[in-house]
């Protein structure tokens, strides 16, 4: 698979398997997570198709509603000192509890507030880990694309 392409419609495809690819390593992270605790479920009949939906729902309330949430939130995350912000996101995730119904739940907001930091915390490692291996893939295909124009 080549990463590095000058065409215009083929730089989109490469840009939707990178999203593919982080979509996937979230959603293997929130089956992790959410594995660890017995008061957040996710629907046991299609677990992995549930996982994505639900993964594919936190995505879009983090790309529409957390920064809308997060610049009415700016004085009481400032005088917290940060400490509010993981708030944020036990919403969302209450959020997509309500809006999947049966599909998802989360009954302990407690144990919503540590998961939310988990899956921040995981989100991150994976990104890197994603980034690095891109990182890498892309150079090694600069290298064979640079090779084969000499």
């Amino acid at each position: 698979m080549q990463l590095i392409i000058k065409e215009k419609n083929i730089t989109r495809i490469n840009h939707l398997v990178d999203w593919l690819i982080h979509m996937a390593g979230y959603t293997i992270v929130f089956i992790l997570v959410t594995s660890l605790f017995h008061t957040i479920h996710i629907d046991e009949n299609h677990i992995i198709l549930w996982s994505i939906i639900i993964e594919l729902l936190i995505y879009a309330l983090n790309k529409t509603v957390k920064p809308i949430l997060v610049t009415l939130t700016i004085p009481i995350t400032g005088l917290t000192l940060g400490l509010f912000y993981p708030f944020i996101n036990v919403f969302i995730l209450k959020l997509a509890d309500w809006l999947l119904g049966k599909h998802f739940e989360v009954t302990n907001i407690y144990i919503a507030f540590i998961a939310a930091i988990l899956l921040s915390i995981m989100n991150f490692i994976m990104e890197e880990i994603i980034k690095k291996i891109i990182r890498t893939v892309k150079k090694k295909e600069a290298k064979r694309h640079e090779k084969h124009n000499h």
